[in-house]
């Protein structure tokens, strides 16, 4: 068993990739099979209010890292990996090279100052991947924002090579455990971050164990997600996984639903069995009391939900739906953290930071100039009073969002549509409240708040609402003049 400074806990802090909120057992979704998610439920907190600061893949992940808003650390939309000249993903190519992170700390960079040995075993998907980026000592990354399940490229001294014959959730959890296992004689502090593909697509059966997709998903009637009835919201138009700028098309029928239903509820599980494996051994190790498990999504996700397939990027104009925002949120660390409770105080990704590192007894050493406050009193048990009447906030390119626990105004610049909901009545935003009459005064007051955030946290340089950011990529930094890889969506 490892010897402990208990003054400085463990930190196993696990990402998952494009998971709506609403898909896990304890989040009352009766059809998913999540043992190991509810279990954490049970021994920790479930947050039920817990927003990314980017409803995308490497924004949120740049914020979760650096504790910075995009408009701060000027990753605005996902990193474009490199294709070959039929569209397809060019795996012979290295990923994106640029540093989009250089000179902003993050948490595994404050921890290891601090004594912590870190690890990264996952998706990257933030550019440069050869060689070891923010704080990672051990540096284990999948360098694309995609790739199959079953031929998984990963770097390795430098270069980017497939694993063949293995399945991704798998491999990452591998590495993980063989990091856990060489600390186990170790005096100092782990920091693991176990960014998972799960359960971003592909959704094909190829790419699932068989036993997970054949013996229940294949025959789940999924009537915990909206039926191919769900329109699709006024004002928006539906993109699916295949832009129509590459002759895809943007129809969903039964059978491809229920595809995309079946592979994304068995990667769900296939991640939840890994996830059981960290906990039974930390468990066999005396390790658990020990180590904060912190469970969360890069961002939202729709399946079906308001008539789409995807996430911030699944419509034009980009949307801000809260199943787009809201992610899923599980802490837990049994003797510490209180158990089997569901917080609904408002939070988001940019808080994570300065929680840890409060957490940590390491509250000194957070940078200056972040937004997000920490929320370690809550894993202590204390009431977030306080907390009550704050709002969060969210960002895609010229897409803004304020909310609170009653209304959300989406602002979209220059020049709209705009949209508002009380979402205190009407959770599922079916009713745009801001064309009709008597909202004047709440609008009004909700910009001003907005407009009011975002003047005290963003770099001018990297202002998102002054971007011509559409959800097709990012392919060099914000100040760039081509760096977002923009087409007409028609």
């Amino acid at each position: 068993m490892a010897s402990r400074n208990t003054e400085q806990p463990n930190l196993l802090f696990i990402l998952s990739d494009d998971h709506g909120s609403w898909a896990m057992g304890c989040a009352g979704n009766e059809e998913i099979r999540s043992p190991n998610l509810d279990r954490l439920a049970r021994e920790g907190i479930r947050f039920d209010n817990f927003f990314c600061a980017s409803p995308v893949c490497s924004p949120a992940r740049a914020s979760i890292l650096t504790g910075r808003i995009p408009s701060q650390h000027g990753v605005h939309d996902f990193v474009s990996m490199p294709h070959d000249r039929e569209g397809k993903p060019d795996l012979d190519i290295p990923a994106n090279s640029i540093h989009f992170l250089d000179g902003m700390p993050g948490y595994a960079d404050l921890l290891a100052e601090i004594g912590y040995d870190t690890c990264l075993s996952g998706k990257w998907h933030l550019g440069d991947s050869l060689q070891p980026r923010c704080g990672f000592q051990k540096w284990f990354p999948m360098p694309y924002g995609q790739s199959s399940y079953r031929n998984v490229p990963m770097v390795e001294d430098g270069e980017v090579r497939l694993h063949e014959d293995t399945y991704a959730t798998d491999l990452f959890t591998d590495i993980a455990l063989k990091f856990l296992e060489d600390q186990v004689d170790e005096d100092r502090p782990f920091c693991l971050t176990l960014p998972y593909t799960a359960p971003h697509r592909p959704w094909g059966r190829e790419h699932h164990p068989e036993e997970t997709w054949d013996d229940y998903y294949n025959n789940c009637p999924f009537e915990s997600t909206p039926g191919l009835d769900e329109p699709v919201p006024p004002g928006f138009q539906r993109y699916t996984f295949e832009r129509p700028s590459t002759g895809g098309s943007t129809s969903i029928d039964a059978e491809k639903r229920k595809q995309h239903l079946t592979g994304y509820f068995a990667s769900i599980e296939e991640m939840d069995r890994n996830i059981g494996r960290l906990l039974d051994w930390l468990e066999s190790q005396d390790l658990r009391s020990n180590t904060l498990v912190v469970f969360m999504g890069d961002n939202g996700m729709n399946m079906g939900h308001h008539g789409i397939y995807g996430k911030g990027n699944a419509t034009w104009p980009q949307n801000l739906f809260d199943t787009s925002v809201k992610v899923p949120c599980l802490i837990s660390r049994p003797g510490h953290v209180p158990a089997n409770q569901v917080n609904t105080d408002l939070l988001s990704q940019y808080d994570w930071l300065p929680t840890f590192l409060d957490y940590a007894g390491a509250a000194d050493r957070i940078p200056d100039g972040l937004p997000g406050r920490s929320f370690a009193p809550l894993l202590a048990g204390h009431t977030g009073e306080e907390r009550e009447s704050i709002f969060v906030f969210d960002e895609y390119g010229p897409v803004r969002m304020i909310r609170s626990q009653e209304w959300k105004l989406i602002w979209r610049y220059p020049a709209g549509a705009h949209e508002l909901y009380n979402v205190a009545e009407d959770p599922e935003e079916l009713v745009n409240l801001f064309i009709q009459p008597g909202y004047a005064d709440r609008i009004r007051t909700l910009r001003r708040k907005l407009d009011h955030w975002f003047a005290k946290y963003v770099d001018p340089r990297l202002d998102g609402s002054k971007l011509p950011v559409t959800g097709y990529g990012q392919r060099d930094h914000a100040t760039k003049t081509d760096a977002f890889d923009y087409r007409p969506r028609n």
